[in-house]
């Protein structure tokens, strides 16, 4: 069955961390970090609907000037989710430039800001090119479990580690993958159409099943209709089965408490992308840079039953020897 997000590393394993999940059937992207972002067209940028930054390192927020570059007077809005203080850095990167014609743009953009504190609370601020983005109050909603955004089709989830300051890292979780079983299609009489996707929209946002579906079709006999209910649709052609999880974590230490709240938060993840800094060799080296070792990596993987695992963001001291990285992670993975 199809899935709804496909993942992939913006840069190559030396460069920034960035990583760019984009909707198979829709037109949108979800970004994980935002440093170097030269690699993304503005047409993938177009497509970005919310961003999560793990912390504002410049080498993963320096990118958030071009994204704003992009977006102006075309998009209407992005939401960027962060860390403690998040906010307000947002904001001192808008008021750092001059916006004396920005609020006269026929089309407004708006820059959602979400803060995550340590405690669980949640601020959000909202900077609108009206008011040229201008400080704006800040709600602040009580803290819950630990999803940070949640959809129709997906969620966010988020912890924090320690890299020396407090680091997010995320799971992206699909809430179930719905298929069309296609002889089952046919053997109907009915015919693709946008009331597939209507009732794929129904049976997740949890519809009742006696809920009435107009389904519109055309065939060999021109233009058909019927109305059937979401329930009899759904036993007849829909197929479900989970959601992938994919997860995200780069920059932190190697400590007891760092691998048990990612292996709580990614347990059983399908696909995790994790730094991999160093190699085991240079295990003193990296403590003193609060970052992980591929060996390191690749037991958390399999502390968190990954069932796939990409390394990324390696020390440009390993240039030539990426290899050694991955067979690093591959190794403590699979236990040997």
């Amino acid at each position: 069955m199809r899935p709804l997000l496909q993942a992939r590393l913006v840069n190559d394993v030396f460069g920034d961390p960035v990583l760019f999940l984009d909707f198979l059937d829709e037109r949108r992207a979800l970004l994980f970090d935002l440093g170097d972002i030269t690699a993304l067209m503005p047409r993938d940028l177009m497509r970005v609907s919310h961003v999560f930054v793990t912390h504002t390192h410049m080498d993963h927020f320096s990118g958030f000037d071009q994204l704003l570059r992009v977006l102006l007077g075309r998009k209407p809005s992005i939401a960027l989710y962060g860390g403690p203080g998040f906010v307000a850095q947002v904001g001192h990167k808008l008021r750092a430039y001059t916006w004396n014609v920005v609020h006269r743009y026929d089309m407004e953009l708006v820059v959602e800001v979400h803060e995550l504190a340590l405690d669980g609370h949640m601020r959000s601020a909202r900077f609108s090119s009206r008011d040229r983005f201008a400080s704006v109050a800040a709600a602040t909603t009580e803290p819950g479990d630990d999803v940070v955004h949640d959809e129709t089709t997906f969620r966010v989830r988020a912890c924090f580690v320690d890299h020396g300051i407090p680091c997010l890292s995320y799971l992206v979780e699909e809430k179930v993958r719905l298929g069309i079983d296609k002889q089952r299609l046919e053997a109907s009489g009915m015919t693709k159409g946008a009331w597939l996707r209507e009732l794929k929209h129904a049976v997740l946002t949890g519809a009742p099943a006696h809920t009435p579906l107009l389904v519109q079709w055309r065939d060999r006999s021109g233009d058909r209709a019927v109305t059937r209910t979401i329930g009899e649709l759904g036993r007849l052609i829909l197929d479900a089965e989970p959601g992938q999880r994919i997860g995200y974590a780069t920059d932190l230490r190697d400590t007891s408490d760092n691998m048990q709240a990612l292996s709580n938060l990614m347990q059983g993840v399908d696909q995790l992308f994790i730094e991999s800094v160093f190699l085991e060799d240079d295990r003193a080296h990296a403590l003193r840079k609060n970052h992980l070792t591929a060996s390191a990596a690749g037991r958390i993987a399999r502390c968190a039953g990954a069932r796939a695992v990409t390394p990324f963001h390696f020390s440009p001291r390993y240039r030539g020897r990426a290899a050694e990285l991955a067979d690093e992670v591959q190794a403590a993975w699979e236990g040997c």
